[in-house]
């Protein structure tokens, strides 16, 4: 750790010693989901290299951010998980996840969505104070071929493998839920394009469901083409 230092006394350049490196906060976002096996990590982060995966769980572990412990049940193997000093990065991966939103745009070729990726998604785009003041709902996201249970209750959030049990709303949709999410389109346009589809449910629980997961996009980035261009 002491080879990357920035040399400044400064809790941000702290920050970036620990988990600035490439990857390393891809690696707290999925265990932000909860502990995953070695497999687990690289069958999500499919691109990173075995050496570099294996570089940076060490990095993680010595900078007291992860751990290793035996799987908590009978069977045999080692997972990975943050510690609670760790965990204290959650509040900063959905700050970023809400940042870097407007810098999106549509997926490039050969990006991936992963369960992992969409939890902590819809966790980002999580609009509690609308929630609480609707009524309690079950949405069954398929995205791609991610299947997830969105439960919303008493104004919380809990995200879960699906299929959901009994959910209320059950839709479709590829990459193009982020124009819903950011209110580029609204839920009856987005069922009238085609950007989402319900497969079972009230059609009318998607301005719910609009309302629950949003984010404001705010200003866009000014790259230096769009500078030159003006």
């Amino acid at each position: 750790m002491a080879g990357r230092s920035y040399g400044q006394y400064c809790g941000v350049g702290t920050a970036l010693e620990l988990v600035g490196e490439r990857w390393a906060l891809l690696i707290v976002r999925d265990l932000l989901v909860g502990p995953r096996r070695y497999g687990d990590l690289k069958r999500g982060l499919e691109r990173i290299p075995t050496n570099v995966l294996a570089a940076r769980l060490k990095e993680l572990q010595e900078g007291g951010v992860v751990r290793r412990v035996p799987l908590p049940t009978a069977r045999s193997g080692i997972v990975y998980e943050l510690t609670p000093f760790g965990r204290g990065l959650e509040d900063v991966i959905l700050a970023l996840g809400r940042w870097g939103f407007t810098a999106m745009g549509e997926p490039a070729e050969g990006d991936v969505v992963t369960s992992d990726s969409m939890t902590m998604a819809f966790r980002t785009s999580f609009v509690a104070e609308a929630a609480a003041g609707l009524p309690d709902t079950v949405y069954e996201a398929h995205v791609g071929d991610v299947v997830l249970a969105l439960s919303v209750r008493g104004g919380a959030l809990e995200v879960a493998p699906g299929p959901a049990d009994r959910p209320d709303l059950v839709l479709t949709a590829g990459p193009g839920i982020r124009r819903v999410i950011s209110g580029e389109l609204s839920a009856p346009e987005a069922l009238e394009h085609g950007t989402v589809h319900v497969l079972d449910g009230d059609p009318a629980l998607l301005e719910r469901f609009a309302a629950t997961f949003h984010i404001d996009p705010g200003p866009a980035p000014v790259r230096r083409d769009d500078l030159a261009a003006s």
